[in-house]
C-alpha cells in the first residue's frame, strides 16, 4: 500500500496548504504579488500562510520551514524507477505522478501502477497518481476498474479533467460521485483547480456555481482521507492554477488582453474554500460515527 504523509508527530489528521510552483509561473506585471525570486519567494510563501511548496527547491524550503514535494511523468515502468530515485535523492517528501498516455490496454495500465507502488515502498517515499487527461486515469470508468484491480493505488486529485474533459454536470452528478467514491477513498493529495463544463480553469468566488460542485468532490475525499488517518498524517492541498492555455484571456479597455483573474489571489480563496471543505468532511465523519 501507498502510505499517507506523515510527519511522524502524534498531531491530528489535518489538511496541510500548500503551494504548486505553476500557480506562479508567468504571473503578469499586475498580479497582487510582485515577482520575487530566491529567499524573497519562499518567505512570502510561508508569510502568505503556506506550510509547503510543489515544485520548489527542497534545501530552501527547509530553511523556511516548509514541506517539499516533487511530480514527474512516468510513461513506461523501466523509466519510473529512476526517477523515483532521482526524486526522492533531491529531498522531496512526496511525489504526484502523470502516468501513461491513456492509450494502454488494461495489462499496460496495470504494470505501471504496480511499478509505481513497488517503488514507493521500495524508496519509502509516497506516489500520488494523479487524474488528469492524456493518461491511464483520463475517464472515471476506468479509473475504477483501475482501483478493483489495484485497491493499493492513491491518487493526487486534480478533478478539474474530468469535471470538464467529462463534463461531469451533464446528467446526474450525485451518481457520478457515487460511482467514483473508490476513487475518493483513496485521495491523498490535490491539485485545486475549477472549471465548468467548458472551461478547465475558470475565474471564481465562493459563490460561483460550479463551486458546490467542486466542494463535493472535495469533501468526498477529504472524508475518505480522514477515515483511516493516524496520528501524523496530513493531505496536502495545492491549487495549481496554471498560466498559457489554462488561464482564459480577454480584451481590456478595448486593447490588452490579459489573464481573466488574479491567480495568485485566486489561490488564496481557493484555499478558504479547501479549508471549510475539511471541516465538513470532519463533521460529516463525526456524525457518520454518532459524535457530536
Amino acid at each position: 500500500m501507498i502510505k499517507n504523509i506523515n510527519d511522524g508527530s502524534k498531531n491530528e489528521p489535518r489538511l496541510h496548504k500548500i503551494l504548486n510552483r505553476g500557480t506562479i509561473m508567468q504571473l503578469p506585471d499586475w498580479s497582487s504579488i510582485p515577482k520575487l525570486e530566491d529567499k524573497d519567494l519562499y518567505a512570502a510563501i510561508k508569510d502568505y500562510g503556506y506550510e509547503g511548496f510543489q515544485g520548489g527547491d527542497p534545501a530552501l524550503c527547509s530553511e523556511f520551514g516548509l514541506t517539499s514535494s516533487g511530480s514527474f511523468r512516468g510513461n513506461k515502468p523501466e523509466e519510473i524507477e529512476k526517477l523515483v530515485k532521482e526524486k526522492k535523492g533531491m529531498g522531496y517528501d512526496a511525489l504526484t505522478c502523470h502516468l501513461g498516455w491513456g492509450m494502454e490496454d488494461d495489462s499496460q495500465v496495470d504494470t505501471l501502477v504496480q511499478t509505481v507502488i513497488k517503488h514507493s515502498e521500495k524508496y519509502e517515499i509516497p506516489i500520488f497518481i494523479e487524474t488528469h487527461r492524456a493518461t491511464i486515469t483520463q475517464d472515471i470508468w476506468r479509473t475504477v476498474e483501475m482501483v478493483k484491480r489495484n485497491p493499493e493505488i492513491r491518487f493526487n486529485g486534480d478533478f478539474s479533467h474530468w469535471y470538464t474533459g467529462l463534463e461531469m454536470p451533464y446528467g446526474s452528478f450525485e451518481d457520478k460521485c457515487d460511482f467514483l467514491e473508490p476513487v475518493f477513498k483513496r485521495v491523498r493529495f490535490f491539485h485545486g483547480r475549477m472549471g465548468n463544463s467548458s472551461h478547465m480553469q475558470m475565474k471564481f468566488d465562493k459563490g460561483s456555481e460550479f463551486v458546490a460542485d467542486f466542494e463535493q468532490l472535495w469533501v468526498r475525499s477529504m472524508k475518505g482521507f480522514l477515515e483511516t488517518a493516524q496520528p501524523g498524517d496530513y493531505l496536502p492541498f495545492a491549487p495549481e492554477l496554471l498560466p498559457g492555455n489554462y488561464a482564459r484571456k480577454f480584451i481590456y479597455d478595448g486593447k490588452e488582453e490579459r489573464e481573466e483573474s488574479d491567480r495568485w489571489q485566486q489561490a488564496l480563496t481557493m484555499i478558504e474554500i479547501a479549508e471549510s471543505c475539511f471541516n465538513e468532511a470532519k463533521k460529516q465523519l463525526a456524525s457518520d460515527k454518532g459524535e457530536g
